[in-house]
């Protein structure tokens, strides 16, 4: 799987204003529709990250939420990020207001894609220093550089 076409730059928001996790997911299904090849509509995808989040809250704490879902109609991984200048209700077990939102959607007969992506998000995310440097990035590419960095080299378990 190639990061940088998981996380075109054009699918990183960064300093972005929104009062809802509803509009949030709304505008996250627009930028993982955006160019799939399939003509797939930002409704569906958005349909699709609501029965997720239905099934349980996809936020991880620390004001993290990492919503994500497969699909029949996706016919290659798509990933997209917002940061928020203000967090908002995500319904997140440790009831901290999220405000980095990391999105992807990927085929359904890729599921291991799916884990491996997830996976390697939420153990970076777990680190307050990949914490603090996805939330100090000034730039989407910066944003974008740390995400290729931790999914190519997904860090070991026995790294301590």
């Amino acid at each position: 799987m190639n990061i940088a076409e998981l996380f075109p730059l054009q699918h990183i928001l960064i300093d972005e204003v929104y009062q809802s996790r509803k509009r949030v997911l709304e505008v996250l299904a627009g930028l993982l529709a955006d160019d799939q090849l399939g003509g797939q509509s930002a409704t569906h995808i958005y349909e699709i990250l609501i029965e997720r989040e239905r099934l349980g809250c996809t936020a991880i704490g620390h004001g993290i939420a990492i919503p994500h879902g497969r699909d029949s109609e996706t016919l290659r991984p798509r990933g997209a990020l917002i940061r928020l200048t203000e967090g908002i209700d995500f319904g997140a077990s440790d009831n901290e207001p999220v405000n980095l939102i990391i999105g992807f959607i990927v085929p359904e007969e890729c599921p291991e894609a799916h884990l491996m992506v997830l996976g390697s998000l939420a153990e970076h995310l777990s680190s307050p220093d990949d914490r603090d440097a996805i939330m100090q990035a000034q730039s989407p590419e910066r944003v974008r550089n740390l995400l290729i960095e931790w999914l190519h080299d997904p860090p070991a378990a026995d790294a301590e």
